[in-house]
């Protein structure tokens, strides 16, 4: 199977200061992200710039990728795009210990991919930002309905920060 991430930079790598702007695509099988928050066959989209420098080839852009989970806070589905700023270096001689090496004349973009995606990837999911979640008490989603529980008392153990709060001008 052919690598869709693949990018031949023998023109970049001949004359400093060159540059490219690249979009691809390829699919979360293709990455390898065999991983419980992405779909198999999910597309990813890569957007790139790509600046040849006298020792490598600077990659600036962005990824996107969808993603699914179970929100953290209700435990109903929950999905999205994450969108994903990258600035990676890539090196012949790899110098920089942050680096990606160049192979040849072949910038294989799969492995950067794929890091700042499973880097950048929700652990704690929410299905939006303002849910409101499960009552503690007794179970009801607080999205759908409102339920007549009292809340759960104070800790006093907490008592003593309320009043750095005024102090602080933190007025939440």
């Amino acid at each position: 199977m052919a690598n869709p991430l693949a990018v031949t930079a023998a023109d970049l790598l001949r004359r400093p200061g060159t540059e490219r702007t690249i979009d691809l695509a390829c699919s979360t099988d293709e990455l390898g992200l065999h991983d419980e928050r992405f779909e198999a066959g999910a597309e990813v989209a890569v957007r790139l710039h790509l600046e040849s420098l006298t020792d490598g080839v600077v990659a600036d852009g962005s990824i996107d990728a969808p993603w699914v989970g179970t929100c953290r806070r209700c435990l109903q589905p929950a999905a999205g795009v994450q969108h994903i700023e990258v600035h990676e270096l890539y090196q012949p001689v790899v110098v920089d210990p942050d680096a990606f090496p160049i192979d040849g004349d072949l910038l294989d973009l799969a492995p950067m991919v794929r890091e700042a995606v499973l880097l950048d990837a929700p652990v704690n999911p929410l299905c939006r930002a303002d849910c409101a979640g499960l009552c503690p008490t007794c179970g009801a989603d607080r999205n759908v309905e409102s339920c007549l529980c009292e809340p759960p008392p104070a800790d006093d153990r907490w008592h003593a920060l309320e009043g750095l709060r005024g102090l602080l001008g933190d007025e939440r």
